[in-house]
């Protein structure tokens, strides 16, 4: 059996986003919750964390500004080899401005910024937390992105965007599918604890981020999204979430319960083959569904402590692991996070990966 290799270490801020581009380079990013963070998007270079594409559009002057990363959530490299960023404009869970989130992309033959993309108030809201990217190109002239609202404190939702026109518009806007489920309903577990928000001072609650983790069928035909806290998975047929002219309570009357996906999920992933990927926190895992409906686990391993982001390039998949749920907003106060912090890869086609034995816990 394979086991799941080290890329490489981060002893610095936390990272989140990781994207491989067709030709194996490594990128990631870290977004600003707290950590001193040097550079919100790197490439990974011999070992380095190397500012991408410079250090001066890792540099914003203010939290609207539209000519820098502000503080980026996710990298995504699309099927034309393009690296896109997510900025969610909103450092340390700031409400947004104009021109703080924003899509950019980035000309990986150049390594400069080609097209930047800024949301009108009415699609990116105060509340709005941009938390991952997929792209279809062979919808439109240019393609489509489809984003997840996942605001704690706001209206959840798809962002659906025009990458020709730069054109965007909300869908499922605050739909149930959408949204964290109560702690009546799901209850998950993380390293044998509640997993919980637990202020220094006040009574824990549920985690309220909404829609986070998503992906696109093989066929283009379906996008499938779930939040973090919820055991549930849901599809939307994508023709619905183009079509402008209808209703979005018509979108909504689309939406599919894809049932218990087994565990609690940040990231989602597809390939080219049809099969569905899923990070399982709960579990130190990685699942995958394959298209008849079964499940198996990728991945299970100690070390995989909140898998959070995958890529997946090479015949390998690519998933970064940062102990989200040991920061100090669920521990009580308390940073209870080790470093370092890990990426890891392991073949998808290889069978399951053999749980490690020893070595525990970073």
């Amino acid at each position: 059996m394979s086991e799941l290799r080290v890329v490489h270490e981060f002893t610095g801020p936390m990272p989140t986003g990781v994207s491989v581009s067709h030709t194996g380079r490594v990128f990631v990013n870290f977004p600003k919750w707290g950590d001193e963070v040097p550079a919100t998007v790197v490439e990974l270079r011999d070992g380095a964390e190397v500012p991408f594409p410079d250090q001066e559009w890792n540099s914003p002057a203010s939290d609207d500004d539209d000519g820098a990363f502000v503080s980026v959530q996710s990298v995504v490299v699309d099927p034309a080899d393009r690296l896109w960023v997510l900025d969610t404009g909103s450092p340390e869970f700031r409400p947004t401005k104009p021109g703080g989130p924003k899509l950019v992309c980035v000309d990986l033959v150049t390594d400069t910024v080609a097209k930047v993309i800024t949301f009108p108030r009415e699609v990116a809201l105060e509340t709005t937390y941009l938390n991952d990217v997929r792209f279809d190109l062979r919808r439109g002239e240019a393609g489509i992105a489809y984003i997840t609202d996942s605001a704690d404190s706001g209206p959840n939702g798809i962002i659906v965007v025009d990458l020709d026109s730069g054109e965007s518009w909300r869908r499922l806007h605050d739909h149930p599918s959408t949204k964290a489920e109560s702690l009546e309903s799901f209850r998950p577990v993380v390293e044998g604890s509640p997993f919980l928000e637990r202020p220094a001072d006040g009574e824990p609650k549920a985690v309220s981020m909404g829609a986070d983790g998503i992906a696109i069928s093989a066929d283009g035909s379906r996008l499938h999204y779930c939040a973090p806290a919820s055991r549930r998975w849901y599809s939307v047929p994508t023709h619905a979430l183009l079509d402008r002219s209808l209703p979005d309570d018509e979108v909504g009357e689309q939406v599919v319960d894809e049932g218990d996906k087994g565990g609690g999920s940040d990231g989602l992933e597809t390939d080219d083959a049809g099969r569905l990927y899923l990070t399982d926190f709960e579990h130190n895992a990685v699942l995958r569904r394959l298209p008849d409906g079964t499940f198996e686990t990728v991945a299970h391993d100690p070390r995989l402590l909140w898998p959070d982001t995958m890529s997946i390039a090479g015949g390998h998949l690519y998933v970064t692991a940062n102990q989200l749920h040991r920061q100090a907003k669920y521990q009580g106060g308390e940073d209870r996070r080790q470093k370092p912090y890990h990426l890891f890869r392991v073949p998808i086609d290889a069978g399951p990966v053999q749980l490690r034995t020893s070595g525990g816990t970073p």
